[in-house]
């Protein structure tokens, strides 16, 4: 079986050549999705260059670290290699305001739209830059257009210290504020799952504006935050110590299906508003989650019984695998490691590439609406045309 995936720990022009000639004499009409770590952004323009002279369309991400089977690595690059290449897209500088966001959302499904018509199993894989304040509602208004005619699947690209930089690109362009689509055809989605259990104790976001929470149960959103935290774990959390303790306790969206929302919160602002990764709409049901509360062993079910749902079994296969960057600090890096060991082990895949990301996009039953998730991971089969 021929390798679409193919990690570089040390890219130089001479590596690249003979990995590229290699699948171009395979693979014809071949396109590449590269997979670069934070530390390693420069390479991006390496990358451009090696595909141009090798007329090797070219499209990626830049994410704060990579997955390699069972760790993860800041250095190298991940060349993931399409037969063929697919359709794709790349948006920068989305725009917020609903009317122009509408526009953009419309245009985007219309050319989807024309690419898909009535193929079955397609895939809408789609990279955000993590930076973009508004991608749980502009998926939103893409469900409404697109409804189940494709599978979501994707991840947040950019710095785990959420300052702007250009983190996706294609051939010619490295772009901010943006999106990267790519339609997978033959290709059945992605399984998303965290294992967060949420407690009994809810509360109501009575007062949000896009990813900013300013109050809850009509109090001062910190303040109730500080009494949550103390009461369910003893802990206090002050402005002083806020960024230490936040990624801990993150809160939880609970939906009509039970199902659990992960949102972070990353910033605490003047006026004691909380900001979120990923947007929180008003009245939302909230519970505050812990990471001791994760359950490995059922996060690693649902996700196995997920992709063999989807594909058959994933031994042998090579996957794809996103990785929550939260998800890691939460649980520190020795426990992160361990489940990626886990799932390498439980998996038999004869690889796993992917990318430690800051927010994903996934659906946790086969067909299902498409999340945007904090602390998850996100894995799929990578079965390019």
């Amino acid at each position: 079986m021929a390798n679409h995936m193919h990690y570089l720990a040390a890219p130089d022009d001479r590596q690249l050549d003979l990995v590229l000639t290699g699948w171009k004499q395979q693979f014809p009409e071949m396109g590449i999705c590269a997979l670069v770590p934070e530390s390693g952004a420069a390479s991006v323009k390496q990358l451009q260059t090696a595909c141009q002279r090798h007329n090797i369309p070219l499209v990626g991400g830049i994410f704060p670290a990579l997955l390699k089977n069972e760790g993860f690595v800041n250095s190298g690059v991940w060349l993931l290699c399409f037969p063929q290449m697919p359709h794709y897209a790349l948006h920068e500088n989305l725009p917020t305001e609903d009317n122009a966001a509408e526009q953009v959302i419309e245009i985007i499904a219309q050319d989807i739209r024309t690419q898909i018509d009535h193929t079955p199993d397609v895939t809408l894989f789609m990279l955000f830059d993590a930076m973009v304040p508004n991608i749980a509602t502009l998926l939103d208004r893409l469900y409404l257009k697109l409804a189940n005619r494709v599978h979501y699947a994707g991840a947040n690209a950019g710095s785990e210290t959420f300052q702007p930089m250009p983190c996706l690109f294609d051939s010619q362009r490295i772009v901010s504020n943006g999106v990267l689509l790519i339609l997978l055809k033959q290709h059945r989605g992605a399984i998303l799952e965290h294992g967060y259990k949420a407690p009994q104790r809810t509360v109501y976001a009575t007062s949000t504006q896009g990813n900013c929470i300013s109050q809850i149960d009509w109090r001062p959103a910190f303040e109730v935050y500080q009494e949550l935290v103390h009461a369910q774990y003893h802990i206090e959390v002050t402005r002083e110590n806020f960024y230490q303790h936040a990624v801990h306790f993150p809160f939880g969206i609970l939906r009509a299906n039970h199902h659990v929302v992960v949102r972070i919160p990353v910033a605490l602002q003047d006026d004691g508003s909380l900001f979120c990764v990923g947007e929180v709409p008003a009245n939302s049901m909230l519970t505050l989650l812990e990471a001791p509360s994760v359950d490995t062993q059922e996060t690693m079910r649902v996700l196995l019984d997920g992709m063999t749902a989807l594909n058959g079994s994933p031994a042998g296969t090579e996957l794809l695998l996103f990785y929550c960057a939260g998800r890691r600090l939460h649980l520190g890096i020795e426990q992160a490691s361990a489940e990626l060991q886990e799932f390498f082990t439980r998996t038999a895949a004869q690889q796993v590439a992917g990318a430690l990301s800051l927010g994903e996009i996934g659906s946790s039953t086969v067909g299902g609406y498409p999340l945007f998730q904090n602390a998850t991971l996100v894995a799929s089969k990578w079965t390019p045309r």
